[in-house]
């Protein structure tokens, strides 16, 4: 019997795969892959707060999506009185 492992929701093999395809990249084109990648999450995580806070002005919902990724010490420390609850 053959034992399937996963990283995340992906298969070990499908892993390696997408791994491999990334390290034949010219470095350019992995650059604009993160970059593309981190906008795509960014999007996803401003309709999650959007989604949760409907009464939220776009201005609102930016500063929940920073203050989800840059934790609430943090956050407090680089926006002091500008509290948003993601």
């Amino acid at each position: 019997m053959k034992t399937t492992r996963f990283i995340g929701d992906t298969t070990l093999e499908a892993a390696q795969v997408q791994w491999e395809i990334f390290r034949r990249m010219p470095p350019a084109k992995r650059m604009a892959l993160a970059c593309s990648m981190s906008d795509s999450i960014r999007e996803v995580v401003a309709a999650g707060v959007r989604s949760r806070h409907p009464d939220y002005s776009d201005v609102q919902v930016k500063r929940a999506v920073i203050k989800l990724s840059l934790g609430d010490a943090l956050y407090r420390q680089v926006y002091p009185g500008l509290d948003v609850d993601p």
